[in-house]
């Protein structure tokens, strides 16, 4: 039988050290990770090195010890140097956007990492890419596909379920920090674009910014109260965030996808 070719083009595969640690808290905190007994975790796409990968399953082991986490890639190169660090809870394969599995694993991912990955495409071919990733969702999974700086400093990504876009969350350092919306550098593909007047992304970017200008003087007390005290204040506004404080005190913030999706 003939083997059939991964969907999708090899990226640059720029990866560091704890870039994506903003994106593993996030993780940490999805239900599923506790509601299945062996929780499958997919690394799309972890790059050059496999660094990312073994950190997701390094954090997500501590919420639920009987976590896999399987690292994929377009090259077969990154493959083999993934496949060195391997063991029983970490499994690294072959493979683009149709998500394979390794044997032995459920058939289904609970939950679809693809991070700085679609930035590389056209705008064009997002929802092709979602569509393929979705399909390979188990009941109550969610697909968390976005963009990073080289740090890890400035974070924004798009939680799917298997059918639509859910929520969209940024994740910023908040320490030095001069405007939130220095997060439309790395906007994922799907907003980067429509980052312009008259657009719903443009609109609460530039709301985020007057709310924390606003809250200028609670940095006296610190930058995480000042972003609570931001994001308070979007609440006012009429602004549907998802979440509390507790992910607000860590630079976290996520809305209704509905509130920001391309008009």
């Amino acid at each position: 039988m003939a083997v059939r070719k991964p969907i999708g083009t090899i990226t640059r595969g720029t990866t560091n050290p704890n870039r994506l640690r903003r994106i593993d808290r996030f993780i940490a905190t999805q239900p599923i990770l506790r509601q299945k007994s062996t929780p499958i975790v997919v690394d799309l796409g972890f790059g050059a090195s496999p660094i990312t990968a073994v950190e997701l399953l390094a954090r997500l082991r501590k919420v639920n010890s009987n976590t896999h986490v399987v690292g994929i890639e377009i090259d077969r190169e990154r493959v083999e140097r993934g496949l060195a660090v391997a063991h029983e809870h970490l499994h690294f394969t072959h493979g683009g956007f149709e998500t394979p599995l390794p044997s032995g694993l459920e058939d289904k991912a609970d939950i679809i990492r693809a991070f700085n990955v679609l930035r590389q495409y056209e705008e064009s071919e997002v929802s092709a890419a979602w569509l393929q990733m979705q399909s390979r969702l188990s009941l109550g999974g969610i697909l968390i596909e976005g963009t990073c700086d080289e740090i890890g400093r400035l974070a924004s990504w798009v939680t799917l379920d298997k059918n639509e876009p859910i929520s969209f969350t940024i994740s910023l350092r908040l320490s030095g920090l001069d405007l939130p919306s220095k997060v439309a550098e790395r906007l994922p593909k799907v907003l980067i674009h429509h980052n312009i007047e008259g657009e719903k992304i443009y609109n609460f970017l530039k709301a985020l910014d007057l709310a924390w200008q606003s809250n200028a003087g609670m940095a006296a007390f610190s930058a995480a109260q000042r972003w609570v005290s931001t994001c308070k204040q979007l609440v006012a506004e009429g602004w549907p965030l998802i979440g509390d404080r507790k992910r607000w005190r860590l630079g976290e913030l996520t809305i209704a996808w509905s509130a920001v999706s391309p008009n």
